[in-house]
């Protein structure tokens, strides 16, 4: 593998020791969330609101993390705020939990057919992956040493599946990586409050916006030959320039072991919320079984929703993304191996620097105890319309 580094050496770096992160000082009557803009019933109900009623019932504000100026972007990448619930894709929480803090995994959400894609010129005189022996692969390089480098990762994946599907190996090909800052997070500019994350895909036209596809113009101006983009959402939008196709789609694959491109979106909170404010952690997953039963009822409404935040084309597209998607978060085991997947991958790679047992790390009670309680509140509504008084309660203990 020939590599070759694009010229980096007037790029900042961000280090822990170089940058002062802004915080909100801790409060247990206020939970804050944050989530990626992909597929998820957290980014259905900030639309919603459900999840808010969840934490009015116990008497806690629930709010966006960015909307106070307090708080800067890097909660979202390293969950350095005790009372943070965060939804997202799987690589920042893996870094977290196993270099940084403990957390808890409440939930995962899976998309089982979004292993990303290898995307060439649209005019080049390249069909398969065979043809692109001997050419340049773009590969992202962050300079924030405080983040994982979540690109970089299911972009390095990506293209090692694709190569070894096809018979090839990184020595095959020659590998380009591009530097960049990635350095706005605790920015001022950046800072301004945000009522929930359509806020931010409202000002800028997201769908067209080339910093969420940051190898696309190295690609159309030929300084590489072909990158990786992470799946359909992507390679929709890069295919509509006329400028760019696919070569090959890890979807295609009846493996389902090859779909952990920066997924399953997991669920997770700070160990010191599950250990000292375990109803904190079950209201958040109340408000995602309520809000995901409904976006699987009702999956063209959430694509509606979910349109105004994805990468996918328009609302149809988002539908054909989510139609065969549980939006109701689990724990199967199914889903725990590809998280496991995800991790072994950033282990035996170098992004993370220590193991850990991903089955401990999964913690299914608070599951278990919002869909009790939530069974339990049907159960008594609808025994409420019938009887003179509610019915005996369902059996079971309660957290928190």
């Amino acid at each position: 593998m020939a590599n070759e580094t694009k010229k980096s050496g007037d790029l900042p770096v961000t280090t822990f020791e170089n940058t002062k992160l802004n915080l909100i000082p801790l409060d247990w009557k206020e939970v804050y969330y944050t989530n990626c803009p992909l597929i998820s019933a957290s980014n259905v109900d900030q639309e919603l609101g459900w999840t808010r009623e969840e934490y009015k019932k116990i008497g806690v504000k629930y709010d966006y993390f960015r909307n106070t100026r307090e708080n800067d972007f890097y909660p979202h990448y390293i969950h350095n705020l005790d009372n943070l619930i965060r939804f997202g894709g799987l690589f920042p929480p893996v870094h977290v939990h196993a270099d940084i803090r403990r957390t808890r995994l409440l939930g995962v959400t899976h998309v089982p057919t979004e292993g990303g894609c290898m995307m060439v010129r649209s005019r080049d005189d390249i069909y398969r992956m065979s043809d692109l022996k001997g050419k340049k692969i773009g590969l992202s390089k962050s300079l924030n040493q405080i983040k994982t480098d979540w690109w970089r990762i299911q972009e390095h994946q990506g293209i090692e599946l694709m190569l070894r599907l096809n018979g090839m190996t990184m020595k095959d090909i020659e590998l380009i990586e591009f530097p960049y800052a990635d350095d706005w997070y605790n920015d001022p500019r950046m800072l301004e409050p945000l009522y929930n994350p359509s806020d931010l895909w409202l000002q800028r036209d997201h769908k067209r916006d080339l910093a969420f596809r940051p190898l696309e113009m190295a690609l159309v101006n030929g300084a590489v030959d072909a990158i990786y983009t992470q799946g359909k959402v992507t390679q929709q939008l890069m295919e509509a320039t006329g400028k760019i196709k696919a070569i090959e789609d890890l979807a295609k694959y009846p493996d389902w072991t090859l779909q952990v491109a920066n997924i399953p979106a997991t669920i997770t909170c700070s160990d010191v919320m599950a250990e000292q404010h375990p109803e904190l952690a079950v209201a958040f997953m109340k408000g995602m079984i309520r809000v995901g039963r409904w976006a699987n009822e009702h999956k063209h409404a959430a694509a509606a929703i979910l349109d105004r935040q994805t990468f996918y084309l328009d609302v149809e597209h988002t539908y054909e993304g989510i139609k065969h998607v549980d939006m109701v978060p689990d724990l199967s085991p199914q889903n725990l191996v590809s998280v496991e997947i995800g991790k072994d991958f950033m282990l035996s790679h170098g992004y993370i620097k220590n193991d850990f047992d991903v089955y401990k790390w999964a913690a299914p009670e608070f599951l278990e105890q919002a869909a009790r309680e939530l069974l339990e509140e049907e159960w008594k509504k609808r025994t409420t319309s019938k009887l003179p008084s509610a019915a005996v309660p369902l059996a079971g203990e309660r957290l928190g």
